[in-house]
């Protein structure tokens, strides 16, 4: 008999918890309301340590921050990572600083080539940790129309209605 595991669908599922994104998540739960989302980029962030641990104890808000780039480089503005409350006064950070973003020269052209288009520009997503390294997922956005906000939650309340009535007829 071979040392194998007991199941391999076990090992599949301890390799994908591996690779998934953990906790804690700063969403920017207003940009997909507001914004088409037609493409999303994963960017590494050049923090400092107490942005790290106050980021880690989910003090970070991304609903005003949006993406530039600058001189080639992509910069991630308007971030708030609150001060980070064990540390000492000498050694916090500013909590809305531009943050640097690390991406491939190459992305930073295509993103470049798409926000030279009229309409489009670059949304924070969501900041994350993967591994110990700090992302960011920066999506290529289109303003939506009063309207198409409309649509979205109507349809939304129609699934929700569609949801409860479903679970209703299968209690009964």
């Amino acid at each position: 008999m071979t040392d194998c595991p007991a199941s391999w669908s076990t090992v599949a599922a301890m390799a994908k918890k591996k690779a998934a994104p953990s906790k804690p998540r700063v969403s920017n739960r207003k940009a997909r309301h507001d914004y088409h989302i037609l493409e999303v980029v994963e960017c590494g962030l050049v923090l400092t340590g107490t942005e790290v641990k106050s980021i880690r104890a989910g003090q970070a808000r991304i609903d005003e921050a949006y993406a530039h780039i600058r001189q080639g480089e992509l910069f991630l503005v308007g971030a708030n990572i609150a001060h980070y409350a064990q540390a000492a006064a000498g050694m916090q950070h500013e909590p809305t600083r531009d943050r640097k973003m690390l991406v491939r020269r190459r992305q930073v052209a295509a993103l470049e080539m798409h926000i030279k288009q009229k309409g489009k520009t670059l949304v924070p997503l969501a900041i994350y940790f993967k591994r110990g390294w700090a992302k960011c997922e920066i999506g290529i956005a289109v303003g939506k129309k009063q309207y198409d906000k409309r649509q979205a939650i109507a349809k939304r309340d129609q699934q929700r209605e569609i949801a409860r009535e479903i679970s209703r007829r299968r209690r009964s």
